[in-house]
């Protein structure tokens, strides 16, 4: 994917000449850090532990949160004042007892968030969730599926014709 670096804000984004409300440069992880809360660095530290390694990825900190980008915003790690919310954006409206509030969608995405106070809480489950929006965001995402497909070895001719 194509990445651009506006000249005046010098922030990274996926698309050229992308629009962004706030042409103001960003942060550094460690700026960030320096005068965010305690609780946040771990459940950074977690979710990048998960998903640092995709291609393409784009770690946007600013004053507001930290976005995860591939092209646009996939999710985002806000803080608040005993927890991290977690905000994921998928192309489908999950049911979860996990969600903090109500699912808000815009057209064909679903904005999703979860509270989070510990790492731990970035799980397997939450890190399916941030590969799907992942993939999304980077038209990627049919291409995923199939590969998760491959990898359960269920196809749709597996049913049992006994069960019928």
């Amino acid at each position: 994917m194509e990445r651009w670096t506006c000249p005046k804000c010098k922030r990274v984004f996926g698309r050229k000449n992308q629009s962004h409300l706030t042409c103001e440069p960003g942060l550094t992880i460690d700026a960030y850090f320096g005068q965010a809360h305690r609780f946040e660095r771990p459940i950074y530290d977690a979710v990048i532990d998960r998903i640092g390694e995709l291609p393409g990825l784009i770690i946007d900190p600013l004053d507001i949160g930290i976005l995860l980008k591939n092209g646009p915003m996939f999710a985002e790690l806000r803080p608040k004042t005993k927890w991290t919310a977690l905000g994921i954006s998928l192309g489908r409206k999950v049911e979860s007892s996990r969600w903090s509030r109500k699912v808000s969608s815009f057209g064909k995405k679903h904005f999703h968030v979860i509270n989070m106070v510990d790492p731990s809480e970035v799980d397997d489950e939450v890190h399916e969730w941030l590969l799907e929006a992942y993939h999304l965001a980077g038209g990627t995402l049919t291409d995923h599926l199939r590969r998760a497909e491959d990898e359960d070895g269920m196809v749709p001719d597996d049913v049992d014709d006994e069960i019928f």
